[in-house]
């Protein structure tokens, strides 16, 4: 189901012109919610696809025999996992007003992927900034003293190896120097009444960004590990940010800060619009303490 007014049927063909000239190039931060966490990669392609040809946005076509939208995405997370920070960048043919381009595909994306924000491209090396990703893990049925004193078994250890399958087959890697942080919490704001008093532990951890790539629930594997933490139901696991990582600090910057500076082009409600979703722009994390 797509958002907000019915929107004309989807062209089989392809409304924007083939262009190999530079054209306008934006970066976009999108959001997975609720069961579109499930989505896979492909699948949320796809919807974009759709949605850039049912909104009639002039996103720029490659050369060739078999040309396809100029657009590329960095840093996705894994199917099944929630994230509040995903990005991608796309390549108009024409200039348009970043805020009138996030509105018109936010409209045309169905239920669950939320375009938050549009900035025009000042440089390049979108993926370079990327370096680590901030992500909270809620594990219903596990005690936060049991979590913390995994934790801390996970922190102390030199190196904990976990294995996944992986596109070339079953791979054992080290997932401890990835991890640069993780603290406990137990919070219960959000939840239905019903669930307040039921047992329940968050964990948040910030992690580099390696290859092979450690995910969440390759420390949760770690943590079983060293501690036998293993939450009796799937944990629900979100992306908080990502972004450059301060090593000294553990925190992640916005990656879009520089693209943002100098982009106001607009008056008006636009404008408070644009305002309104930086404001709610993934923060620069701040370390709580907690187990090391």
């Amino acid at each position: 189901m797509r958002k907000g007014v019915e929107l004309p049927p989807v062209s089989e063909g392809t409304t924007s012109p083939s262009t190999t000239r530079h054209g306008q190039r934006l970066r976009v931060r999108y959001a997975k919610r609720g069961r579109m966490r499930f989505a896979s990669h492909r699948d949320i392609a796809r919807a974009l696809e759709r949605a850039l040809r049912r909104a009639a946005v002039p996103v720029a076509f490659s050369a060739g025999f078999s040309p396809h939208p100029k657009v590329s995405y960095t840093g996705a997370s894994p199917t099944g996992v929630a994230s509040e920070a995903e990005y991608l960048e796309l390549t108009l043919a024409e200039t348009c007003p970043p805020e009138r381009v996030r509105a018109d595909i936010d409209g045309a994306m169905p239920e669950g992927i939320d375009i938050v924000e549009v900035v025009e491209a000042r440089d390049s090396g979108l993926a370079d900034r990327l370096q680590a990703s901030e992500w909270q893990v809620e594990m219903v049925g596990v005690d936060p003293d049991d979590a913390a004193k995994a934790v801390a078994a996970y922190l102390a250890a030199d190196n904990v190896e976990v294995e996944r399958m992986t596109k070339k087959g079953r791979r054992r890697f080290d997932t401890r120097p990835a991890v640069v942080r993780i603290d406990v919490c137990a919070d219960s704001r959000g939840r239905a009444l019903e669930e307040r008093h039921t047992t329940y532990a968050i964990l948040r951890m910030v992690v580099r960004h390696t290859t092979p790539a450690v995910r969440p629930d390759d420390v949760l594997t770690g943590l079983r590990h060293v501690a036998d933490l293993a939450p009796p139901s799937s944990p629900l696991m979100t992306r908080l940010a990502q972004g450059p990582l301060d090593e000294t600090t553990g925190a992640i910057a916005d990656p879009l800060t520089h693209d943002r500076l100098g982009a106001h082009t607009g008056s008006g409600s636009a404008d408070d619009d644009a305002d309104e979703r930086r404001d709610s722009a993934p923060r620069p994390s701040t370390p709580t303490m907690g187990p090391r």
